[in-house]
């Protein structure tokens, strides 16, 4: 039992020791790298699965040790864990011990002065009354302790003093910040709440396509994002209500293709039953978020939605506008699929109409540039939509439609052409207005393209909090490190009508900047200065 308690305490010491929560703090660090570097679930489902495709062999094995959910693994908490252990661990006899020292009597002069870091001495042609006097004003804002010479080490009239207690105060704080701010992050990850949303909307292009009625999105059901994250904490009933709409997105670039600067006009309520003219409009930007009752939205980023128009031979049609994703962010070279269903006029068997479903697999440049030996390969030369082109691919048969799974919206099924049930039909470029007929008499039209912008809301009602013990935090790092702990002794003894004095100093931590300030004060009290930091002869000149 003995060995047993030994043990434990021995443990309860190592957690607790400032050397262990530092290297628990570095491990922190080092553990949230794979975060970084790797696709997470929490961000991104799609990319995490794409990343294990791409990796056959070491992506299954990072599964495994859960590196695809870094801050939310078994090993990342322990860690965690462990460290608020070790930092209250350490606060708490810290707290104890600072507590002690700042109540305790400044320990009594050493013997010998003159082996102190620090040392001076002199005669002051005044009583030694009234050198105490002096001592104690120089000092008053110092915790002094006066003795006796019958208590002095050596046997004169002494006074010990000290300061700079705040600076084990603001070590402290720092560590109670540290803990605050885990805490406070922690909590807030519980129960946040975090969404997107895309909204084709109007552009300044001549090339765009006009949207007539923008998407009006309610933050009312998380069912009303198109990604949608939450805290396990969050039961997706506490939205803030609000609406909005966006009119217009406006991209500046610079010639070089790198953006100058994104806006949107936008009109919102908080009253979901206020009329569309009582709305209030605003213009985000990135970076400048608009603010309702705690809940963010960010304009976050853009992209192309191109509009394609497909007729069948008894002249009914079906136009679609959806958003392409972007592959490359520099020119928005953007790839997607659009699928349409027949009209059930021509196929009234919904077998027959599975067969002859239209599936549009495309890559579209809001700048069109054309490469190749044959130049018909479609690259993009400039992120604005400058002159539009798709190169597309459009296949015919069943592609997925009514069968109840859902459908990325960006890639086409390849086990559905594998098996032969969805099949080529032509490959061509097209611009706007062009089309192309296919077998059957089915025609294909390229309308043009709109722009789309991807809006971001987010809450997360520890914010303040983790601001508060951020700034804690850092306040009391530079507390920690600019105040310095020091300690002053000075010994009185008589000698005709005057007083000698010797002074020592200990700085308890770095030295720098403590030997001015001894200087100062030793030179206050023995009268070479006055307490305007002037010579008495350059007052007397003065005075002349």
């Amino acid at each position: 039992m003995n060995t047993a308690t030994s043990w434990l305490r021995k443990t309860w010491h190592w957690l607790t020791s400032m050397r262990t929560a530092l290297v628990l703090l570095f491990l922190l660090a080092l553990a949230a790298i794979p975060g970084a570097l790797l696709p997470q679930r929490s961000v991104s489902t799609t990319l995490v699965n794409d990343f294990i495709e791409a990796n056959p062999t070491m992506g299954p094995i990072y599964d495994r040790l859960q590196l695809f959910n870094v801050f939310g693994s078994t090993w990342f908490i322990a860690i965690v864990t462990l460290l608020m252990v070790s930092l209250v661990g350490c606060i708490i006899p810290r707290t104890i011990d600072h507590w002690r020292a700042y109540r305790a009597t400044p320990a009594r002069a050493p013997k010998y002065l003159h082996r102190m870091p620090l040392h001076d001495q002199g005669v002051v042609d005044k009583p030694l009354a009234e050198v105490e006097s002096d001592v104690a004003r120089i000092l008053r804002r110092w915790n002094t302790a006066t003795y006796a010479p019958k208590d002095d080490r050596a046997g004169v009239y002494s006074i010990s003093a000290e300061k700079g207690y705040t600076r084990e105060l603001m070590n402290l704080l720092f560590h109670i910040g540290l803990v605050g701010m885990i805490l406070t992050f922690t909590a807030g990850r519980m129960v946040y709440y975090e969404g997107q949303v895309i909204v084709v909307t109007n552009s300044d292009s001549e090339h765009a396509v006009p949207v007539e009625q923008p998407r009006e999105f309610c933050n009312t059901s998380p069912s009303n994002f198109d990604v949608f994250r939450a805290g396990p904490l969050f039961d997706g009933t506490g939205l803030t209500p609000f609406c909005f709409v966006a009119h217009n997105f406006t991209a500046d670039y610079l010639n070089t293709g790198q953006a100058n600067g994104f806006a949107s006009d936008i009109s919102f309520t908080t009253d979901l039953a206020a009329e569309r003219e009582d709305w209030q409009d605003y213009t985000l930007r990135v970076n400048h978020p608009l603010r309702i009752n705690g809940d963010r939205i960010y304009l976050q980023g853009h992209g192309f939605a191109p509009q394609v128009t497909v007729t069948w031979p008894d002249g009914e049609s079906r136009t679609q506008m959806i958003q392409f994703r972007p592959t490359d962010l520099q020119n928005f070279l953007s790839d997607g699929v659009l699928r349409f269903d027949p009209p059930a006029g021509m196929y009234p068997d919904l077998a027959e109409r599975r067969e002859n479903q239209i599936a549009i697999e495309g890559v579209f440049a809001p700048t069109a540039q054309w490469i190749g030996p044959n130049g018909d390969q479609l690259q993009s030369s400039f992120p604005s939509m400058q002159d539009p082109a798709m190169a597309v691919d459009i296949y015919v048969g069943d592609a997925g439609l009514d069968t109840g799974r859902p459908q990325n919206i960006f890639v086409l099924d390849q086990s559905l052409i594998a098996d032969g049930r969805l099949q080529k039909a032509d490959r061509v470029n097209l611009t706007p207005g062009e089309d192309v007929t296919i077998d059957g008499g089915i025609t294909v039209r390229f309308d043009g393209a709109a722009e789309y912008a991807n809006y971001q809301i987010s809450r997360d009602p520890t914010q303040i909090w983790a601001l508060a013990t951020t700034v804690l935090m850092l306040g009391a790092l530079i507390g920690s490190v600019t105040i310095k702990r020091r300690r002053i002794w000075v010994r009185l003894a008589p000698e005709g009508g005057s007083t000698r004095v010797e002074f020592a100093g200990l700085a308890r931590t770095d030295r720098a900047g403590w030997g001015s300030e001894f200087d100062e004060i030793a030179d206050r009290i023995l009268g070479r200065v006055n307490d305007d930091g002037q010579s008495p002869e350059s007052e007397v000149d003065n005075l002349g």
